[in-house]
């Protein structure tokens, strides 16, 4: 892995796709789909513990919302991982869009109703979106080449960016939209995120052809006859799957290595998903956690429910838009490295945000900004390190598992926020998530160790 990413050129986020046009293709329709379903992703993060707080009276449980959010999307990443390994990515793809758009329309009604069991229950729902949003990545990586998959998957979370920043900027329009049309101002985004959601969902089923997954799957099996099986199956884990068809042609029988390498390469298959995950749910856990007491904290210090929206636009820009930096870095000095970065970055947001003025809003947006960058890192390395390692047979899978993992995590610092700034402060939050995430340092320092010391003691058998 390092070496292949190490050999990435400095090279615009675009060269991740020139060289073959299926990729480019693939990236150009998910981009698309990605800018609607952005302003889908916004809208539930902007104003949902706004809404709950309201119809509950009281912040206790306003982190409830992101929690329920999370938990849908826990659930959804598998139920989406599983069709896509059966069906292919267009299947699960439009599936999750499609679903998390009928959760936004049980919100409105909900809100209509002032029904807080069908709220939590179409919040739930809702999340199957963000699930099927972060899940749309792994298909920008489908196709790239090993050396480009970071850049091939911040290609695909930037363009999340044009609707998500522009989604909670929306928040005064569509509350003033819905309020004419007798629906609780706060419903109103859940009216743009529904819409959003659903025309992402469409764009995908037509213009997602042929399947990414699906025609990496059909040129592997194109290219394996050639070298024997046990080779072509252990060189898929090391991302180069050319390599073994050239010394099978003159020692195929006499070549004892293949079998040897194939028990150390599952093991290293195991313990990279391990980290790759590691870094990813403590990633979303703290961002989540602190993401989601933000628009409250600004709220009991006298600011509008459109400057919050203003700082989470912020926020959710500096998640996405930083991703061809992200992207570029983590083909450049390896993703580890880069997961490093995002724990330096994630402390220095709590920082920044337990520090602040409360009545700062140009702090606050800082704070929250650095957060989101925080976000961008880990999530791309975590990404890039999980996809190179995982074989085709089972990457749809591995990547459904390891998000439903990512969406729990999101789920348990949503709703612990809420009582942990209820029994303490904003700060002691901000504090205590920036200081969570160095734990993915000494299990980058684990993770580094155990591969040598096994693959050492294997070398000799």
């Amino acid at each position: 892995m390092a070496d292949d990413t190490d050999t990435a050129p400095g090279g615009p986020p675009d060269a991740a796709t020139a060289a073959d046009p299926q990729q480019r293709r693939t990236v150009l329709v998910l981009v698309l789909a990605q800018v609607l379903s952005g302003a889908g992703l916004a809208a539930g993060i902007t104003v949902g513990a706004l809404l709950a707080a309201e119809m509950l009276a009281t912040t206790a449980y306003a982190g409830l919302p992101a929690a329920l959010f999370t938990a849908g999307s826990a659930a959804a990443a598998l139920v989406v991982g599983r069709l896509s390994q059966r069906w292919g990515r267009r299947a699960g793809l439009t599936f999750g869009y499609l679903t998390g758009a009928v959760g936004a329309a049980g919100v409105v009604v909900a809100a209509v109703l002032d029904d807080v069991v069908l709220l939590f229950v179409a919040f739930t729902v809702y999340g199957a979106g963000t699930a099927t949003n972060l899940q749309a990545r792994y298909a920008g990586a489908d196709l790239a080449a090993p050396r480009h998959r970071g850049r091939a998957v911040s290609t695909v979370l930037v363009a999340t960016t044009v609707g998500a920043v522009a989604g909670p900027n929306l928040v005064g329009v569509m509350g003033d939209l819905a309020a004419g049309w007798g629906i609780p101002p706060l419903a109103g985004p859940f009216l743009l995120g529904g819409a959003a959601y659903a025309a992402a969902g469409v764009v995908l089923w037509v213009l997602l052809r042929p399947d990414p997954l699906l025609l990496a799957r059909e040129r592997a099996e194109q290219a394996e006859p050639r070298p024997e099986a046990a080779p072509a199956r252990t060189s898929v884990s090391s991302t180069a799957p050319t390599a073994p068809t050239a010394a099978p042609a003159t020692s195929a029988t006499t070549l004892a290595p293949p079998p040897q390498v194939a028990e150390p390469t599952d093991r290293q298959v195991s313990r990279t998903v391990l980290l790759a995950g590691t870094i990813m749910v403590l990633t979303q856990g703290v961002m989540v956690a602190i993401m989601t007491m933000t628009p409250i904290h600004m709220e009991q210090h006298g600011h509008a429910v459109a400057t919050a929206g203003f700082v989470i636009a912020v926020h959710v820009g500096m998640m996405y838009l930083p991703s061809p930096l992200s992207g570029w870095l983590t083909d450049r000095f390896g993703p580890v490295r880069v997961a490093v970065a995002a724990a330096a970055t994630l402390l220095a947001a709590g920082l920044v945000s337990a520090l602040v003025p409360p009545s700062s809003v140009a702090g606050l947006a800082v704070g929250l900004g650095l957060l989101g960058l925080g976000w961008s890192l880990g999530l791309v390395s975590g990404t890039a390190l999980m996809t190179t390692s995982v074989p085709l047979a089972t990457r749809a899978r591995t990547q459904g598992s390891v998000d439903l993992a990512v969406a729990l995590a999101g789920a348990a610092g949503g709703l612990g926020s809420g009582f942990v700034v209820a029994s303490s402060s904003y700060a002691a939050l901000a504090l205590g998530g920036g200081a969570l995430a160095l734990l993915v340092l000494p299990v980058i320092a684990f993770a580094a160790r155990a591969p040598a010391r096994r693959t050492s003691r294997s070398a000799p058998e």
